[in-house]
C-alpha cells in the first residue's frame, strides 16, 4: 500500500463492495504503524458517517470457536456456502492468537475453504492478532465495520486456540457458537466451564456415520452440564449435533443462531452492542497506551538496562515496572 491513502476513494470503493478495496482497508486497520492507525480511524469515521450508514439492519455477527480438530473450517465453509446460496453476503474473519510471536497470520483458511474462497458473495480474511489480544480486538472489530460497510450481512469470526481469545471474540459478536466433538470416556474433557458460560449455541460436530450415536450422547451430557452453570431465566443454549462435512443439521443450527438473536430482541441487541462499544473503547485506549509506551524515547533509553537487571535478578518486577512508567511520564 502506498504511503498516501485516498480515504474518500477507499471508502467509496468499500461501499460499492469492491473486494480489492475491502482487502486494502482491512490491511490498513490491522496495521500497528502510528500513521496507518490514524488513517484507519479517518477511514472508519468516513464509513460510519456516510448518509446510508445506519439504514441497513445490523449484520449478524457470530463468533465460532472449538476444540482442536473439531472441523471449524469445514463447518464454516458449509455454513457460509449455504448462506450465500440463500442470498446473504458472508464475511469470514479468522482471529489467530498463535501468530503473536511473528505478528502475522499463520492460518491457511482460503486453502481450507476452497469453495467459499471463490464465492463472489463471500470474503475470507485470516487476521493476525497484531501482537496482543488488544490488537485482536482493535483489528477484528474494525475489520467487521469495513465488511458491514461493504454490505456483508453475516460476519463469522473464527477464533483459533483456547482461553482468553474466545472471551475476547465473544465480547465482539452477537452470538457465540462453540463447536465440540464426541469423545470416548468423559465427554466434557477439555471443555472449560468458562466456555459453557459464554456459549450461546453449542454443536457437536462430525455427527455422521457410526459417530452419530456417540455425538447425540455427548450432546445430552453437555445439555445437562449447561443446566448446572446457567441460572434460571437466562437464555438456555441449545445443544445440537451437526456434520459440517455432510451438511447435516447445519440449517437447524443456523435457525438456533437466529433464535438467539430474536431472544435478544431489537433493544437487547442494541444494548449488547452498546456495551461492546464501551468495552471496545477501553480496549482501544489500552492498546494505544501500549503502543505509545513501546515507542517512547524515554522507555527505549532504559529498556535494555531494565531487561538485563530483571533477568539477572537484581531488581524485582515491581521496581522495574515503576522505572519504565517513570521514564514514560518524563518523556
Amino acid at each position: 500500500m502506498s504511503r498516501t491513502v485516498d480515504i474518500a476513494a477507499l471508502a467509496s470503493g468499500i461501499r460499492e463492495g469492491r473486494r480489492a478495496e475491502v482487502a486494502r482497508a482491512i490491511t490498513l486497520v490491522e496495521s500497528a504503524k502510528p500513521e496507518r492507525r490514524a488513517q484507519a480511524r479517518e477511514l472508519l469515521t468516513t464509513l460510519t458517517e456516510a448518509p446510508d450508514a445506519g439504514v441497513h439492519s445490523p449484520a449478524v455477527r457470530v463468533g465460532i470457536s472449538g476444540v482442536p480438530g473439531v472441523g471449524k473450517s469445514t463447518f464454516i465453509e458449509t455454513l457460509g456456502t449455504r448462506l450465500t446460496k440463500a442470498g446473504h453476503r458472508v464475511g469470514v474473519l479468522a482471529v489467530d492468537p498463535s501468530s503473536v510471536r511473528t505478528g502475522g497470520s499463520v492460518l491457511g483458511d482460503k486453502t481450507r475453504m476452497p469453495q467459499l474462497s471463490v464465492d463472489p458473495d463471500a470474503f475470507i480474511r485470516p487476521s493476525p492478532s497484531a501482537g496482543t489480544l488488544g490488537g485482536v480486538a482493535r483489528a477484528t472489530v474494525q475489520a467487521m465495520a469495513v465488511l458491514e460497510a461493504a454490505s456483508y450481512d453475516v460476519i463469522l469470526v473464527e477464533t483459533v486456540g483456547v482461553g482468553q481469545s474466545e472471551v475476547t471474540v465473544a465480547g465482539m459478536v452477537d452470538t457465540f457458537l462453540f463447536l465440540t466433538l464426541a469423545r470416548t470416556g468423559d465427554q466434557l474433557q477439555g471443555i472449560k466451564k468458562g466456555i459453557l458460560e459464554i456459549a450461546d449455541v453449542i454443536a457437536v460436530n462430525k455427527a455422521d456415520g457410526d459417530r452419530e450415536m456417540e455425538a447425540r450422547a455427548a450432546a445430552r451430557e453437555l445439555a445437562g452440564a449447561l443446566r448446572m452453570v446457567r441460572g434460571h431465566g437466562e437464555w438456555a443454549p441449545p445443544v445440537v449435533t451437526v456434520s459440517g462435512l455432510t451438511d447435516v443439521g447445519v440449517s437447524d443450527l443456523w435457525d438456533h443462531v437466529l433464535g438467539h438473536r430474536e431472544h435478544l430482541g431489537v433493544d437487547g441487541l442494541a444494548a449488547k452492542r452498546a456495551d461492546q462499544q464501551l468495552e471496545f473503547t477501553w480496549a482501544l485506549v489500552r492498546d494505544e497506551l501500549e503502543q505509545r509506551l513501546r515507542h517512547s524515547p524515554g522507555v527505549r533509553a532504559i529498556r535494555d538496562d531494565v531487561r538485563a537487571e530483571v533477568l539477572a535478578g537484581d531488581v524485582p518486577a515491581t521496581v522495574a515496572a515503576d522505572r519504565i512508567l517513570a521514564a514514560y511520564d518524563e518523556a
